[in-house]
């Protein structure tokens, strides 16, 4: 690690002294790496520091090396510039920097701070805790404006994803994707969206009860049903979402009233009810991408073809604008 990196940390921590520790995750495509250090000299025994480093081979397009640079600047934007609270947790950012090619976030251990375990598997009790931290979050931000973020959060927005869409071979949501991709867009009630809520993005207490979430690279405006449907569709399969989605959607929205009610004077109801009707849209815009990102993939199924037929009907429907 450079002098200057290590000058850095050593005096937003405090300490006196530091030592690379474990190599936690290597970066997506190879953009770098996340490691603990180990600190003397102060009240942190470890941080974890994210360390991306563009790399300057010619295996990237230019689209998505251009997508994957403004997604590392948007989660320091996000870590020097935006806080939640207790009920939806997240790493504190203890200092940033980027130089060229090269950018350095140093977040708090959240494994140090009790939020130690990860799951490649869950109950009911997790999936819960996740969507309370969803709700939370989305009722903190309702009607923010994502200044500094993705004006349209998600990793999958179709703005940013023209070569998936080329890619797609399903001629009736191909030609549909560009309508999707408006509703939701237009949706009255927006908030900020995590935009990579996969079980892998919590990190969870030992009781399960508890969590914190990591990874904002794709955080920005738009609906509360893109991270709810990327969610369950990272911890559920087919099967599991058919029996047991009605009923925890009914618990995501029963946590936001609660946090709305806290937090701010909005209709409810209306949101509720925009936001329900905008679940299988959110649905059916991630499996639009998939079908042209990985048409193999195991959560396209017959749950996820399902919402898209009735999306694809219900726009069949819908009247034609006036002129």
């Amino acid at each position: 690690m450079k002098q200057e990196y290590q000058d850095l940390i050593l005096k937003a921590c405090g300490a006196l002294s530091l030592r690379v520790g474990e190599n936690i995750q290597t970066l997506w495509s190879g953009y770098g790496q996340i490691v603990r250090l180990h600190l003397t000299g102060c009240d942190r025994t470890t941080v974890v520091v994210k360390h991306v480093k563009f790399p300057t081979g010619a295996e990237h397009t230019d689209r998505s090396h251009t997508r994957k640079v403004k997604s590392y600047q948007v989660e320091t934007h996000w870590y020097q510039n935006y806080s939640t609270n207790q009920n939806c947790r997240i790493p504190e950012c203890l200092a940033a920097c980027s130089h060229g090619d090269e950018m350095l976030i140093v977040l708090e251990d959240l494994d140090a701070a009790g939020f130690d375990q990860r799951r490649t598997s869950v109950k009911e009790r997790e999936i819960k805790a996740c969507l309370s931290w969803l709700a939370h979050f989305h009722a903190l931000f309702l009607g923010v404006s994502p200044d500094g973020l993705w004006p349209v959060g998600t990793y999958w927005h179709l703005d940013t994803r023209p070569d998936e869409l080329e890619a797609m071979d399903h001629p009736e949501l191909k030609s549909a994707a560009a309508d999707i991709d408006k509703i939701l867009n237009d949706c009255r009630f927006k908030t900020i969206v995590h935009g990579d809520a996969k079980l892998a993005n919590f990190c969870f207490s030992q009781s399960g009860k508890d969590v914190s979430a990591v990874d904002f690279q794709y955080v920005g405006g738009g609906c509360g049903m893109k991270d709810v449907v990327y969610f369950l569709g990272s911890c559920m399969e087919e099967r599991e979402c058919d029996k047991r989605v009605p009923d925890l959607l009914d618990y995501y929205f029963a946590e936001l009233k609660m946090s709305v009610k806290m937090k701010k004077e909005v209709d409810f109801a209306a949101l509720e009810k925009e936001w329900r009707e905008m679940f299988a849209f959110a649905w059916t815009d991630f499996h639009r991408f998939l079908l042209g990102w990985m048409p193999g993939h195991w959560k396209i199924n017959r749950y996820s073809k399902r919402l898209t037929n009735e999306v694809l009907q219900k726009l069949k429907l819908k009247p034609e604008p006036k002129k």
